[in-house]
């Protein structure tokens, strides 16, 4: 913001504010489980879960983003990231699914981190905007997700 900008700082909107929200919530439950295992099966759950209470047609889009990431990288545990299904390796998260309701977008977003091996030439993209998933989209989406974990 200049200083010639009248606008005040606004902080956090209430859409990142609840992502913080959720985000800290998730750290509380998993420390309180015990087991790795318990851990693991706990945050297939609370993925599902999150996925579930999604409308259309942003929760078709999650399931099937899910269903290709579980079925084209193995290696990547589930969990919640921000309230957002993500999936993990070693505990890093490496690509995402943000509803397009989560911060009152016109599309859903497929997002990767850095720990996502998709480093090409000097500028890549690191997310992509999605209104469908079709069979050529689930086709990208495994392509991108196997070359994440490469």
């Amino acid at each position: 913001m200049s200083s010639t900008d009248n606008r005040g700082y606004e902080g956090f909107s209430a859409e990142e504010r609840a992502a913080m929200k959720d985000h800290a919530q998730e750290l509380k439950s998993a420390a309180r489980r015990t087991s790795r295992a318990d851990k693991a099966a706990q945050a297939v759950q609370d993925v599902l879960t999150k996925i579930g209470e999604m409308r259309d047609p942003d929760r078709i889009m999650a399931e099937r983003v899910h269903a290709v990431v579980t079925a084209t990288a193995p290696t990547l545990a589930p969990k919640l990231w921000y309230g957002m299904p993500a999936y993990a390796l070693e505990g890093k998260v490496v690509c995402f699914f943000q509803s397009a309701e989560k911060f009152k977008t016109r599309y859903a977003t497929l997002g990767f981190s850095d720990q996502a091996q998709l480093d090409e030439g000097t500028m890549w993209a690191s997310a992509f905007a999605l209104t469908e998933v079709t069979p050529e989209v689930e086709a990208r989406i495994a392509a991108l997700v196997k070359q994440a974990v490469s």
